[in-house]
């Protein structure tokens, strides 16, 4: 049976976010495949995220505000991320 892949969506102020910046770096390395959303292409984003920027979603659901949890995302996604005592 396929599935669907998981939408990961990273809504943004492109180049006035240090921090979306740091969130869609973090997405980039974890190697997660995501979409990004400029807040200001829809003015009930704008108001409901401006002042929460990064916000990401995963299948519609908004998970992360301000900061990207890898732990947490790594679990969501299915792929934890591993500690180094584990790959001993």
């Amino acid at each position: 049976m396929d599935h669907d892949p998981i939408r990961v969506v990273l809504y943004t102020i492109p180049g006035q976010c240090p921090l979306c910046d740091t969130a869609r770096r973090e997405l980039t390395e974890m190697g997660v495949g995501f979409g990004e959303i400029d807040i200001r292409s829809d003015r009930g984003l704008l108001r409901a995220y401006r002042n929460e920027i990064p916000v990401i979603s995963v299948d519609g659901v908004k998970r992360f505000v301000g900061r990207v949890d890898v732990q947490e995302l790594g679990e969501l996604l299915g792929n934890p991320p591993q500690s180094p005592e584990s790959e001993a």
